[in-house]
């Protein structure tokens, strides 16, 4: 499974990256703002330089809603760096758009999916990354981890190259079982990653170990 950093925030994607275990990053207006990066040539530039830290594929999300507008956003975004991956909305129009970029090479991320038939139909549309948000579901009581499971089996079933991306990871948990279900793809804050490496055992153990050391030397 893929680890993407779901962030814009230039630190924790440095220091993900630093561990040798990141595939990519997605981001979005939110978060953008969350890091106080606002105005259109301030966002460009910001994804250029998520772009030179890390090695793998960078999610950037058009704003608008038209099939016109997300062409032209996702062909100006698309031309920022090779690793740029347009993030476009399920929306009919963004399913336009996708099938517009997938004709032409240009890797898309079709987010916001909360249902089996919307990711069928982005896979149809020939998306590279189908974004499914499990966390958003699980707020409303839904079974987040039941949708990645159907989207699995449909696309298994007829052989869609689209990777799974499941998204709005709020948890190490929500790691592990996006991976038993067989997510490609899993993107969430830099916590959820970390998070992995913790157990107490670990922790007691290597204590254990460096008093035991200790007494010999």
């Amino acid at each position: 499974m893929k680890f993407f950093i779901d962030t814009a925030n230039l630190d924790d994607i440095a220091e993900a990256q630093a561990l040798g275990i990141l595939d990519g990053v997605t981001t979005n207006p939110s978060l953008m703002a969350k890091e106080g990066i606002t105005g259109e040539e301030n966002i460009l530039n910001h994804y250029v330089k998520i772009c030179e830290i890390v090695d793998g594929d960078v999610s950037a999300e058009v704003i608008s809603t038209d099939f016109e507008g997300m062409v032209k956003e996702g062909e100006a975004l698309a031309a920022l760096h090779p690793q740029i991956v347009i993030k476009l909305p399920l929306i009919a129009d963004g399913i336009k758009a996708c099938k517009y970029f997938s004709d032409k090479g240009i890797k898309t991320n079709v987010t916001l999916v909360f249902s089996a038939g919307q990711a069928l139909l982005a896979a149809k549309a020939g998306a590279t990354y189908v974004s499914p948000f499990l966390g958003r579901l699980d707020d409303i009581s839904t079974d987040g981890l039941n949708l990645i499971a159907e989207i699995r089996q449909i696309f298994d079933n007829y052989g869609f190259e689209t990777q799974i991306l499941a998204a709005s990871i709020r948890h190490t948990m929500h790691v592990i079982d996006c991976a038993k279900i067989g997510s490609d793809v899993m993107t969430g804050p830099l916590s959820s990653i970390t998070g992995l490496l913790k157990h107490p055992l670990t922790d007691i153990g290597l204590a254990k170990f460096l008093a035991d050391y200790k007494k010999g030397n």
